[in-house]
């Protein structure tokens, strides 16, 4: 059957090192055997018709498509070569380009189709102007920083050049159609970080052909045969997020295509220091499949400069993913990288003579060039003249992008002179202005941040004018700094209709019928509503299929949609994050579960510098509307009892983060999620699963707004504001403190971010006077940013007669056992005594200290 599919190119001859078949040993660059002739078997002979369109250029090779692959090529060197050049003169910051590898992603242009998605890293911009998905005009608007998407519309000047995106979403923030065009999820710098998004990718197209309730929804899939596209440097393969990918793409058996990039460094590190034998083709080959059965890879090792060996290698092997839904690794060796890793260094530093050497006879550029001369498919007149009108045509698109980039900001300046010009005609302090605009009009490319630095400058010097012109300045500088602000800051959230925030509260309904039930009964309610009313609602983590998770949260879940929509994963929990992005990128709706709080740890690298960025760094082109199931707290001992919010807090903002008191609370949070198109992350309370609960009527449709406190009870003296597991012992507190006299006040902010979007917490300051953030976080932690949001933001601090107080846990992990989680973990008579020394201050007589 494979031999049947087996795509084929033109009658030509390669001379060089044979292409090394999967599991042949490979040979090193720089100790190649003689010259072998490979001969390709014929699929059309004719090198005279030009293809119709770029998919029928995909499958034929006539000579203007071969041509016009080496021009794209070409192209993109000179891309390369002129990029580092503008970075050396000062035109650019930093440069990291794809010069080395053109003719191997030629070979992966060929074989990628409309539907299909990339997750890759920052050297395929080859890959991206062969298949359409992006052109050299945005390859230099993105290293200026160009910051439009009608320039950048990858990331709106945001990432460095070389971080690839397509747009995927319409202007109202809705999806666009997926399968008009190719895919490119938003690149990540973080080495390896493409790699576990890409196996949500791939897997999503596994649920579009396999659960038949998905088969209807348009526009994200054609019956599931798109191919992800993943790439990664060689060294970065020693990262674990590889391995844990290819493990789990491999277990899933999800059509994703891996292409490695292997030029034998990284940056100066050679694989012998990255790899164990110093070959990833030997320790890859434990993945390889067995003929005829469907567990593993298909793994192939191809040289970097060998167009007909790489073409037919990657229409082979693309062919059988998608047909037959397994993945493979392409291993792509020998390739070169002619201006080292980026324009921070030199590789003659760390090459040796013999390897810059043999990088300039096996650049693939030369190779390819060598090859078509060799075939008879061009001349040396014909290519020197495409060469040059090629070289010439990117320079012209480089000047064109500095000019496109340069304009807005140049016109910025002149306005700026003329306001700074009218203050100083009419105030005294001309002088200083003069030698503030003089200094402007001279710097050659100065940024918006040099145009405010004059205008704050002009603005100092002036500050004794009461003149008109004086306040034109300061409202133009107070305008270029909104937009500036929004240029660079727009879209950590959605603000689509479909925002999460935007979702109408609908309160939970209750009777006298109503039953009283388990806390995990609620959750089981909510999720079985919820898969009855979301058809691509899939729930996956460790434990959660046939267990039904291991507080039975979704018990009996998996028996009544089946194996995919409520699936068991392994314990990787860096994958589970990642694949629950991929799914989300493509019209999934993934609720991930990690188990326990403190095992999000391994995934918060993921979660921070893919998920939480997404929307922001791809200047709203892309979202991942993912929903993270964990759970934490009060479980006694070191691990899983831990409670770090501070540190979630402050690397995933981008989610939302959801710290539900009970179990009602966090189905109303979900239903709220799912109705939205933000990411967020929701932490039940351990202790709340064998808690009764009322189960409201509506429990698949009422809602918890987000950023909105509650007050769980009315008081005059103290604010007490907390959230989670802390609001049980802040209300037996409250007790407690009703015996002596002192009336508190409750407060549950229910979500962290957001946080008191409507600063209603600041109201109970104006009652009381005095509060407590109570939290189980370190010391300095969520009850320090909670005190920060409401004293400071808010301006609580102006209602105080007291100083502020936060009463957190001890600053090591906590204790095992009952005696260790009392004294570990804030408690109630903590409370009591916090709250009681307050007023003690306030009023010494009426509140005398018994307890010291």
């Amino acid at each position: 059957m494979r031999q049947a599919w087996r795509t084929v190119i033109p009658s030509l001859t390669m001379t060089g090192p044979v292409m090394v078949a999967r599991n042949e040993p490979r040979c090193h660059p720089e100790r190649s055997e003689g010259t072998r002739s490979v001969t390709i078997p014929t699929m059309k002979n004719e090198l005279t018709s030009q293809p119709r369109t770029r998919q029928d250029r995909q499958v034929e090779f006539t000579r203007e498509s071969i041509l016009e692959d080496y021009r794209v090529a070409f192209r993109s060197r000179q891309a390369s070569l002129i990029g580092r050049k503008e970075v050396l003169t000062g035109k650019a910051k930093f440069g990291i380009f794809g010069d080395g590898k053109e003719v191997a992603q030629l070979a992966m242009a060929r074989a990628f189709r409309k539907g299909d998605f990339r997750s890759g890293y920052y050297r395929d911009q080859t890959f991206m102007f062969a298949t359409g998905m992006a052109t050299i005009e945005e390859f230099f608007a993105q290293l200026y920083a160009h910051a439009d998407i009608q320039f950048d519309p990858a990331s709106g000047g945001r990432s460095m050049n070389s971080h690839f995106g397509t747009r995927m979403l319409n202007e109202d923030g809705s999806w666009g159609d997926q399968q008009a065009s190719g895919n490119s999820s938003s690149d990540v710098s973080p080495t390896g970080s493409q790699m576990p998004r890409l196996v949500g990718l791939a897997y999503a197209s596994k649920l579009y052909r396999e659960v038949p309730v998905l088969r209807g929804f348009g526009g994200f899939s054609t019956n599931g045969d798109e191919v992800a596209f993943g790439t990664i440097g060689n060294a970065s393969t020693a990262e674990g997020m590889f391995w844990e990918s290819i493990n789990a793409a491999g277990v899933l058996q999800a059509p994703m295509l891996v292409s490695i990039w292997d030029d034998g460094y990284g940056i100066s590190v050679p694989n012998d220091f990255q790899i164990t034998k110093g070959d990833l083709s030997a320790i890859l080959s434990g993945f390889q499949r067995e003929a005829g059965t469907r567990q593993g890879y298909d793994i192939y090792t191809v040289r970097g400069w060998d167009y007909p060996a790489l073409c037919e290698t990657y229409l082979n092997a693309v062919a059988i993913v998608r047909m037959e839904h397994v993945p493979a690794i392409i291993h792509v060796t020998e390739v070169t990288q002619p201006q080292g890793h980026s324009t921070s260094g030199s590789h003659e530093r760390y090459k040796s003579k013999e390897r810059l050497q043999w990088e300039l006879e096996f650049d693939c550029m030369i190779r390819m060039r060598d090859w078509m001369l060799s075939q008879g498919i061009t001349s040396a007149e014909e290519l020197d003249r495409f060469e040059a009108e090629d070289r010439e045509t990117v320079r012209e698109i480089q000047r064109n992008a500095w000019r496109d980039y340069r304009a807005p900001i140049d016109q910025e300046r002149v306005e700026l002179v003329r306001l700074a010009r009218s203050v100083a005609s009419g105030g005294g302090a001309k002088s200083e202005i003069e030698t503030a605009i003089t200094a402007l009009e001279r710097m050659q490319s100065p940024f918006r941040r040099d145009l405010l630095r004059t205008a704050m400058t002009v603005l100092i010097a002036a500050r004794n004018d009461d003149t008109e012109a004086r306040r034109e300045l300061t409202d133009w500088m107070q305008r270029e700094r909104t937009a500036n602000e929004d240029r660079i800051g727009s879209d950590l959230y959605s603000d689509s209709p479909q925002a999460a925030i935007h979702v109408e509260e609908v309160p939970a309904t209750f009777n006298d019928d109503s039953p009283a039930l388990n806390g995990f009964e609620i959750i089981n309610a909510c999720f079985d509503a919820a898969m009855r009313r979301y058809p691509q609602l899939v729930l996956m983590g460790e434990d959660v299929g046939r267990l039904g998770d291991v507080n039975q949260g979704c018990a009996g879940l998996q028996e009544k949609y089946g194996l995919l929509r409520v699936a068991d994963t392994g314990i990787r929990e860096c994958t589970i994050i990642g694949q629950a992005i991929g799914m989300a990128m493509r019209g999934i709706r993934p609720i991930a579960e990690i188990q326990y709080l403190d095992y999000i740890l391994y995934a918060l690298q993921i979660l921070s510098d893919d998920l939480a960025t997404l929307r922001w760094r791809s200047a709203g082109g892309q979202k991942a509307p993912a929903i993270i199931r964990t759970r934490g707290h009060r479980l006694e001992g070191i691990w899983h009892s831990g409670s770090p919010m501070a540190g979630i807090i402050n690397l995933v903002r981008g989610i939302y983060l959801c710290v539900p008191r009970n179990m009602t609370q966090a189905a109303g949070f979900y239903n709220t999620l799912l109705a939205g198109d933000d990411p967020a992350i929701v932490v039940e309370v351990l202790n709340g699963y064998r808690t009764r609960e009322k189960r409201p009527e509506n429990v698949g449709e009422f809602t918890v707004p987000l950023g909105v406190p509650e007050v769980l009870k009315e008081g005059a003296d103290v604010a007490i504001i907390t959230y989670g597991a802390c609001c049980r012992i802040a209300m037996d507190a409250a007790e407690l403190l009703e015996a002596v006299g002192i009336d508190v006040e409750v407060i549950d902010v229910q979500t962290l971010l957001p946080f008191d979007v409507n600063a209603t917490l600041v109201e109970s300051l104006k009652k009381t006077s005095r509060v407590v953030f109570l939290d189980e976080d370190v010391p300095g932690g969520a009850s320090a940013y909670m005190m920060q949001q409401v004293v400071e933001t808010q301006g609580g601090y102006e209602w105080l007669d007291s100083e502020p107080r936060t009463l957190s846990a001890k600053p090591h992990r906590p204790a095992y056992g009952s005696d260790g989680d009392y004294f570990s973990k804030p408690n109630r008579e903590d409370v009591f005594r916090t709250v009681y020394e307050l007023m003690h201050e306030s009023d010494p007589s009426g509140f005398p200290l018994f307890f010291q």
